[in-house]
Parts: C-alpha cells; structure tokens; sequence
C-alpha cells in the first residue's frame, strides 16, 4: 500500500512563502501523477497543482505564476513551492497520486494546514 506524507505547513503573512513537501513510500514504481489538493475552510476539496511522471504540469487558474510544482520521479516525492501567498489559500493541503489508466489507483495524503494572515 502506498502511503503519502506531506510536511511543510504552517502559518505566514500575506505575501510570504511556504513549501510544501510529499514523499510516497511502499513502492518502486514512479507514480503517474502526483498533486497537490485544497479544502478551504467550509469549502470543498479542489485542485491546486499536479505534474505527471511525463512532466506535463496542471494548475488552477487561482495559483497560476504564484505556485510552483516539482517532482523527483525516481524518489515519488513532489513539492509545492508557494509565493505570494493570499489569505484565500488558507486551507488543508493534500497530496495525491493517481493513475487514470490501468492500472488504476489513487491515494490521498493526510493534509497539512496553511494559514495565510492578512
């Protein structure tokens, strides 16, 4: 089973900076896809940022030229590199891997908070 575990939350002002950090374990295949997840408070979970094993990236219009998605295929890590930061992107981050193709599959980390303050 693989398992997703991210770090790098916390709390920033405005305009700061965070990284966020997810690391897969329980396999040595690359993953297809890995991303990066949201769920504002009161809100539903939506897309953020998510990268292939190809390198063919997806962004959310909200982050686009203020988030930055990065992976390293061979150690299944991905990281979430995010500047500028608005108090609307204060919400649980998570990290998912999935494959659409057979075979499927789709695992979700447990989230890590970010607080923006204004």
């Amino acid at each position: 089973q693989v398992e997703l575990v991210e770090s790098g939350g916390g709390l920033v002002e405005a305009g700061g900076s965070l990284k966020l950090s997810c690391a897969a374990s329980g396999t040595r295949t690359t993953l297809h896809t890995m991303g990066w997840y949201r769920q504002p408070p009161g809100k539903e979970r939506e897309l953020v940022a998510t990268l292939t094993s190809g390198g063919t990236a997806n962004y959310a219009d909200s982050v686009k030229g203020r988030f930055t998605i990065s992976r390293h295929n061979a150690y299944n890590t991905v990281d979430l590199q995010m500047d500028s930061l608005k108090p609307e992107d204060t919400a649980v981050y998570y990290c998912r891997a999935y494959r659409r193709m057979t075979p499927t599959y789709n695992f979700w980390g447990q989230g890590t908070q970010v607080t923006v303050s204004s």
